[in-house]
């Protein structure tokens, strides 16, 4: 078992006061498999009344409209989350895997997750990726996603902030350059490509000092879940070449970003805005007191007291689209 402590805090700041804002978050870690969230609070400055339902892939989203005038927007989601050890994937399948997945899809509701969605694209960039990295029906579904998973990460160099959070992945496949956003929406083509089921996954990955993660330990991480016959939904993540495992922490599921950004909403007010997001996640072998506060980071303390900063004046009102976390 193990347990990991996260804190989520996003700030949006107005270069002049909006006079309303609303939003929905994605922040609150699922539970299910093997993975439990024992505690989940969600503060927002100013305060406000915060409402919560499950979206259509089972996700937790908290949704709140902020009616009055203020000229910064902070965020902080708090969790503690228990992982269950996961058995260890086989290194391949049965011979009659290929088979025996197709019946899956047959005779399950997979069809949203082998359809091409707004990110996932069977584009014309995306063929000739998958002709060059030889994606077809071969071997078992197994052996064929853990070969694409180290070929994505060959094939791709990390480089953060090098497509925006609403690039196409035909940006990154041709400048073979990208974040974990554009590794896993690729990977979700490639694999839909050959009828293989997949979905986006957003979440957080735990990074010790013993690892050697490329992806950003201070940002939130996606990674792709594959359906595979005998072991359900098994997590992959191209950006740094693992089968998730224990350190990935997930906060939603769906067909791509999409459906699952840690926040979406709008504003109200002739202004533009600044985003700034921290994530720190901590671990350790038991879970902590189910009372006890995470600490504060020292350089995050400020950004919530400078929330209770009354606002400026109101400008000529319009409703302008927030900024979206890309995942790192």
């Amino acid at each position: 078992m193990n347990c990991f402590s996260i804190r989520h805090l996003t700030r949006f700041r107005y270069s002049r006061s909006v006079s309303e804002s609303i939003m929905e978050t994605r922040m609150h870690p699922r539970s299910d498999s093997n993975q439990h969230c024992l505690t989940f609070s969600l503060s927002v400055s100013p305060r406000c009344r915060v409402f919560t339902y499950r979206d259509h892939f089972g996700n937790n989203v908290h949704h709140f409209d902020i009616p009055s005038e203020h000229n910064q927007l902070v965020i902080v989601a708090e969790s503690v989350v228990e992982q269950q050890t996961i058995p260890e994937v086989p290194a391949f399948l049965s011979p009659d895997a290929w088979q025996a997945l197709d019946a899956m899809i047959e005779a399950g509701d997979y069809w949203e997750m082998l359809l091409p969605s707004e990110f996932a694209v069977e584009s014309p960039a995306l063929l000739n990726l998958a002709a060059r990295l030889q994606v077809t029906r071969r071997d078992d579904p197994l052996m064929l996603v853990r070969e694409l998973t180290q070929r994505l990460y060959d094939y791709f160099e990390y480089v953060p902030r090098s497509t925006r959070v609403d690039s196409p992945i035909d940006e990154a496949i041709l400048s073979a350059r990208g974040v974990c956003q554009d590794f896993a929406h690729t990977m979700i083509a490639l694999l839909r490509h050959v009828r293989i089921p997949a979905r986006y996954v957003s979440g957080y990955l735990y990074r010790s000092r013993e690892d050697h993660d490329r992806s950003t330990p201070d940002a939130t991480h996606a990674w792709v879940d594959v359906l595979l016959p005998h072991l359900g939904w098994v997590g992959f993540d191209p950006t740094n070449n693992l089968v998730a495992h224990h350190r990935h922490l997930r906060t939603a599921v769906g067909r791509d970003y999409a459906d699952v950004p840690p926040t979406h909403g709008i504003f109200r007010g002739k202004t533009s805005s600044e985003l700034y997001v921290a994530v720190h996640v901590e671990a350790s072998d038991l879970p902590p007191a189910l009372d006890r506060k995470l600490p504060i980071p020292e350089d995050w303390s400020v950004l919530v007291e400078k929330a209770q900063q009354p606002p400026e004046r109101p400008q000529a009102l319009i409703d302008l689209q927030q900024m979206q976390q890309q995942q790192q």
